[in-house]
C-alpha cells in the first residue's frame, strides 16, 4: 500500500524509467518498513516543471502510506529517494520536493475494500 510517484521534468527511455521505478519502490519499502510486494511506484516524466520562476530539470515526488511515515523515516527517504533520482535521472537535489502523506486506513482502498 505505499506508493511513491515521481513527477520529473527529465525525458528518460523506458528502461531508465523502469529502473528507476524499481529502485524507489526498494527504496519505500525499506525505509517505510513494509513488504515490497504491497508498494506502487510511478514514474511520469517530460513533465514541465518550474522552479523559483524558472523552468528547469525537477522533480515533484509523493509519498504515501498508511503508517510508518516520521521524521526519522521521511528524512531517511528523503535523501535515498534524492540520491536515486541524481544518479538515474541527473536531477540535482536542490531541485527535488517531496510530500510525504500518512494516510488513514478508511482512506485507502484495494480489492474492493479497504485497509481498516
Amino acid at each position: 500500500m505505499p506508493l511513491i510517484k515521481v513527477q520529473m521534468s527529465v525525458k528518460c527511455e523506458n528502461e531508465i524509467k523502469q529502473e528507476i521505478c524499481l529502485a524507489l519502490s526498494k527504496i519505500c519499502a525499506d525505509g517505510i518498513g513494509k513488504p515490497e510486494a504491497f508498494v506502487s511506484s510511478i514514474i511520469e516524466d517530460d513533465a514541465t516543471i518550474a522552479f523559483g520562476g524558472e523552468i528547469t530539470p525537477g522533480a515533484f515526488v509523493v509519498v504515501k502510506s498508511i503508517g510508518n511515515l516520521n521524521s526519522e523515516v521521511n528524512k531517511k527517504l528523503s535523501q535515498m529517494i534524492c540520491d536515486c533520482l541524481t544518479k538515474s535521472a541527473g536531477i540535482p537535489g536542490n531541485k527535488i520536493y517531496i510530500n510525504f502523506i500518512d494516510v488513514p486506513g478508511v482512506s485507502w482502498g484495494h480489492d474492493s475494500g479497504i485497509f481498516a
